[in-house]
């Protein structure tokens, strides 16, 4: 990567969704209603987890952390986006882009490798349920999650000041709704190369590898509820499974399809497919979480309960 200065441009533009103007206003309140969505159900979640001493497990430490992702998640994004649908010029300062692109990315790996600890978590109750409380104590699913959280935000500086320190020269215009990497590469004077391998070598090896976990823990785990006799057993068993595997489907799914196009022009079905996972996932998980998961829902009756009795 070459050195350059960043005094050709001090700003960029945002392509945005849509060129179609009649599209603003209902998609303005489209993603509105999701937004909210979105911060009540996170929101939601955490506080009920908190306050909740029967949540207080390895499972819904996680859960919460992970709600808490997906309001950082989805912050980074939608607020700017929605800005963008009423205003003539969709514009964004260049450290405003810098912000954007490093919350962006290190939510999108938290939220990658959180859902990887918890599918080891899954593995380990089902297939070592008497070694649960030695392998998953305190000490040991905190450490897990500080990694997460670590290695995201490592990994997240490190696209960021590859991607910052080029030149901007050719054009100023995003052809995105947010400021994520492929584009901006795009808009570089000089050969970016070395930064495409950077970007598919650690964001590939994060992916990979958080699937890799998920798959292994889910083999061990299908292996073990088959050798459970009772229907009884096996479905209640799998039923801790379910919500999680819900959202990893949906996640990762939409995530190996961006990463893995072949092409840096972002058309229409990149944007299509970065909307889902930066903007609608963070409104479904808490809705999987909450509908899918009795203990959710009993925690959420018995809140409901108290309200109604104080009111």
């Amino acid at each position: 990567m070459e050195e350059g200065n960043h005094s050709m441009v001090t700003d960029f533009i945002l392509s945005g969704l849509t060129d179609h103007p009649e599209l603003q206003v209902p998609l303005f309140g489209l993603f509105l209603l999701i937004y909210i969505i979105t911060l009540v159900g996170n929101g939601g979640m955490i506080l009920l987890i908190t306050i909740n001493s029967r949540l207080h497990t390895p499972m819904y430490f996680f859960l919460r952390n992970l709600s808490f992702c997906d309001l950082c998640y989805s912050s980074a994004i939608v607020p700017k986006m929605l800005l963008n649908f009423l205003s003539e010029r969709n514009n964004i300062s260049y450290i405003s882009c810098a912000l954007q692109m490093y919350f962006f990315i290190s939510c999108a790996d938290i939220e990658c490798l959180l859902l990887a600890v918890m599918a080891y978590d899954r593995y380990v109750a089902i297939c070592n349920p008497l070694l649960y409380g030695v392998t998953m104590s305190r000490w040991r699913y905190k450490q897990l999650a500080a990694g997460c959280y670590a290695v995201g935000l490592v990994d997240a500086l490190i696209h960021t000041c590859c991607t910052f320190q080029l030149s901007f020269c050719s054009s100023n215009v995003i052809n995105h709704f947010f400021c994520d990497i492929p584009p901006l590469l795009a808009l570089s004077c000089f050969d970016t190369q070395i930064n495409e391998i950077v970007m598919f070598a650690f964001t590939g090896f994060i992916i990979l590898s958080s699937v890799v976990i998920v798959l292994l823990s889910y083999i061990y785990i299908i292996c073990t509820i088959l050798q459970i006799h009772s229907a009884k057993g096996q479905h209640k068993a799998f039923s801790t499974c379910t919500f999680h595997l819900t959202a990893v489907v949906i996640f990762f799914g939409t995530q190996l399809f961006v990463c893995l196009h072949p092409t840096f022009s972002y058309m229409d079905t990149d944007k299509i497919a970065s909307v889902f996972y930066t903007v609608v996932i963070p409104m479904l998980n808490p809705l999987i979480y909450s509908m899918r998961n009795r203990e959710v829902k009993d925690a959420m009756r018995n809140v409901m309960n108290k309200i109604l009795i104080i009111s």
